[in-house]
C-alpha cells in the first residue's frame, strides 16, 4: 500500500483522484482494494471541506421527495392537514411552521437541517 496520508493540498487531492481512479475496481481484501477503501475516504474528507455542498431549499426537497416518491397534494395533507396551506408553502406563499417541520421529517425523512432554515421558519 503506498503510504497515504491526509490530503492537504489542491495537488495531493488531484494526485488521489488520479490514483484511486487507477485502482477503482480492486478486489475488496486486496492491498489495492484496501488502498481504494482509504483514498475514498481521505478524498471525501477533503471535499467535505472545499468543496462543500449547500443544504437544498426546504421547498424544493419537499417536491423533490413528493416526485421521488410519487406523492400528491393530497397525500402531503395526511401529513400536514389542509391542501390549502400546503399548496401556499408549497408555493412559497406561506412558510413552514415548527409543527410542519416537525411532521414532515418523521413522515419523509427530510433532515431537519435542511427543513430548519432562517428565511423557512414561522413560530
Amino acid at each position: 500500500m503506498k503510504n497515504i496520508k491526509v490530503l492537504k493540498t489542491e495537488m495531493e487531492y488531484e494526485m488521489a483522484l488520479d490514483r484511486l481512479e487507477e485502482i477503482f475496481d480492486a478486489p475488496f481484501g486486496t492491498q489495492e482494494g484496501d488502498e481504494s477503501e482509504l483514498l475514498a475516504l481521505i478524498i471525501e474528507k477533503y471535499e467535505e471541506e472545499h468543496y462543500p455542498i449547500p443544504d437544498p431549499d426546504p421547498i424544493e426537497a419537499i417536491k423533490y421527495i413528493m416526485e421521488q416518491n410519487n406523492l400528491l397534494l393530497k397525500d402531503l395533507s395526511a401529513i400536514l392537514g389542509h391542501k390549502g396551506n400546503i399548496s401556499k408553502v408549497l408555493n412559497k406563499k406561506r412558510k413552514l411552521s415548527i409543527e410542519m417541520i416537525r411532521k414532515l421529517h418523521k413522515a419523509l425523512k427530510i433532515p431537519y437541517s435542511v427543513l430548519i432554515q432562517d428565511y423557512s421558519l414561522s413560530i
